[in-house]
């Protein structure tokens, strides 16, 4: 059994609005052991809708749309799915009293092209729409299900939920579910984990696959079950192997995101952590402190946009900073314990880097992190530029904080 989704509307190509029901529609068939394997977006034009629909119906079981059920001419949803099914369109009387009690208890006086929305494929089934003006319907062809819901994405998922999901375990007798693990690493590029990992990304069942992030690198097993109990014990000892095979790299799963974890290592060993930022500008203080645990992590952060900042705030030399440079190790040692001392913490960690690091001959970033102990440097990094080279900085600074806390060795 596989589905496909078709969402309609010249707008979604335009990029004038994100496609968001896929990704809801997606995530609700895995509930229902229902496996996706196609989404096709097409524009507001009946020819290339019909087409597109009949070879959905060719190679899917179930096919749902959403949009073009509106009340205008570009509104042709509902004689495409006519023409790729062989019927005509008719017109049904109940449906157009509902259209117009509708409009009744809002005070409104319907229009005469909303009659249009009362027309639907002939012998379709009807799925009412408490919450909007544009009825589903659900039309069999040859073996095949075709269901067509609106585009307004809180009428479709009080369809999907209360209609579409039970008519479907209903229809086609589906008892299991899907479930998905994702194991979230960070610090290790997807190529590496590939090589790591790569013959569990062979298998059926679970499947294994990656995903790639600025800074972190996800591994998603999904498993296809009865109940979510044997879902989770198909899960687990893959869990297990990518664990075991990927080590300190691993930081988290499924929710749970590197902030968190950050905060909750804090916490448990009774610790503080001070930052001071230049070209990540306060950004790394905002993400750890908006994460869980956040309100207790951090006890203090500084923005230092240059070097008479760092002399400034933190009492910086300036000898040190006309030798060493403002961006350079030495200097990010220093920045890292002055601030751990400004605010009494039991680390500090500097992010040092240019002002754009992915400018030809820029000097790296360069991490540090102060412990009462001595200072902790991070690798020193090449610049990238735009928000993925900013988040993969993020990223490190992030690490550096979790490896030191869990006694590992610094990436």
């Amino acid at each position: 059994m596989q589905a496909e989704i078709v969402t309609i509307g010249t707008e979604l190509l335009l990029g004038e609005i994100v496609d968001t029901n896929s990704a809801w529609i997606a995530q609700r068939l895995t509930t229902i052991g229902l496996n996706l394997y196609y989404t096709t977006t097409v524009g507001d034009n009946l020819g290339r809708i019909t087409q597109v629909l009949k070879q959905a119906l060719e190679r899917s079981d179930v096919v749902i749309t959403t949009g073009g059920l509106g009340p205008t001419v570009d509104d042709v949803t509902r004689e495409a799915v006519a023409a790729a099914t062989e019927r005509d369109l008719v017109l049904d009387s109940d449906l157009l009293e509902e259209i117009t009690a509708y409009f009744a208890r809002r005070g409104y006086t319907m229009t005469e092209n909303n009659r249009r929305q009362a027309r639907i494929p002939r012998g379709a089934m009807i799925i009412h729409n408490p919450v909007g003006t544009a009825p589903a319907f659900a039309v069999e062809h040859k073996g095949h299900v075709i269901i067509s819901l609106p585009g307004v994405p809180h009428e479709m998922r009080y369809l999907m939920e209360n209609t579409v999901l039970p008519y479907l375990r209903e229809r086609f007798g589906l008892t299991g579910i899907i479930k998905s693990r994702v194991v979230h690493t960070c610090g290790i590029g997807e190529s590496a984990v590939d090589a790591r990992i790569g013959d569990l990304m062979q298998l059926s069942n679970p499947t294994v696959g990656t995903r790639a992030h600025p800074g972190q690198t996800d591994i998603v097993i999904t498993a296809k079950a009865d109940s979510p109990a044997e879902a989770d014990a198909l899960l687990a000892p893959i869990e297990a192997e990518i664990r075991a095979r990927l080590g300190i790299y691993v930081y988290g799963v499924d929710e749970e995101t590197l902030a968190d974890v950050v905060n909750g290592l804090l916490a448990a060993k009774g610790l503080r952590l001070a930052i001071a930022e230049t070209l990540t500008r306060g950004e790394l203080a905002r993400i750890l402190s908006s994460a869980r645990g956040g309100e207790g992590a951090l006890a203090g952060t500084v923005m230092l946009p240059h070097a008479q900042a760092a002399q400034q705030v933190l009492g910086i030399g300036a000898d040190l900073i006309a030798r060493e440079g403002f961006v350079s190790q030495a200097v990010a040692d220093a920045i890292a314990e002055a601030v751990r001392r400004l605010y009494n913490a039991g680390l500090g960690l500097a992010i040092v880097g240019p002002d754009d690091p992915g400018a030809e001959g820029a000097p790296p970033t360069y991490f540090s992190l102060a412990t009462e102990e001595g200072v902790i440097r991070g690798q020193p990094r090449p610049g990238r530029s735009g928000v993925a080279g900013m988040n993969w900085l993020l990223f490190l600074g992030q690490d550096l904080v979790r490896r030191h806390l869990l006694g590992a060795e610094p990436n």
